[in-house]
């Protein structure tokens, strides 16, 4: 339902709801008008995880599913009200139930679209953390599919210097050095240490 509605606005045919580039564009404008902020960190992360998916020395066409995959890890938010967006992490038991189903939602969204397959693991699981204690699944090391790992990186990342409360931001050697506790423990060390190196940390 969700995708027909996309064509309609959109205006696109068949064969273009067939590019990946053409399904990326299309839903990072239904991001931007939802909630400018949200586009913006998307941006950000699929920049970061381009980095670490390079530093990791991927092949060009894995690095290439994961900027869209980054690009688009929280199209499942399109259906969660700004309202509760800009509470985040302070959330109450009911919003953070409603929060968490983002992510497999927007694997939901894209799981039948064939361009899509190989990015929705990406999606679906980017929430999922190294010691098996993220969502949706609890999946645990590397189980996890390797580019959610780096997008659940590159996505912990800005939200710790981009939040949604101002107030609550933190500077980037503090985020570095939070990304350091984690490792190992939320995230895949190999893909932290990537990551900080691009930052030109180490």
């Amino acid at each position: 339902m969700y995708m027909v509605s996309l064509k309609q606005a959109a205006g696109i045919g068949m064969e273009e709801m067939n590019s990946l580039d053409t399904i990326t564009a299309e839903l990072l404008k239904f991001i931007q008008l939802k909630n400018q902020r949200l586009y913006m960190h998307s941006l950000q992360v699929a920049n970061y995880s381009v980095s670490i998916a390079a530093k990791q020395a991927l092949p060009k066409s894995e690095i290439e599913q994961i900027k869209h995959a980054a690009l688009l890890h929280d199209v499942g938010l399109l259906f969660v009200s700004n309202t509760l967006l800009a509470k985040i992490p302070y959330l109450n038991r009911r919003e953070n139930a409603q929060y968490k189903r983002h992510a497999a939602a927007g694997g939901n969204m894209l799981e039948n679209i064939p361009c899509c397959q190989d990015i929705v693991p990406y999606i679906r699981y980017h929430h999922e953390r190294w010691d098996g204690s993220g969502f949706p699944k609890h999946l645990r090391g590397a189980n996890i599919p390797f580019g959610a790992r780096i997008i659940a990186v590159a996505d912990y990342y800005d939200r710790i210097i981009n939040p949604s409360t101002e107030l609550w931001a933190k500077t980037k050697q503090q985020a570095v050095r939070e990304l350091f506790s984690a490792s190992g423990i939320l995230f895949d060390p190999e893909v932290v240490k990537a990551f900080i190196e691009t930052l030109g940390q180490l």
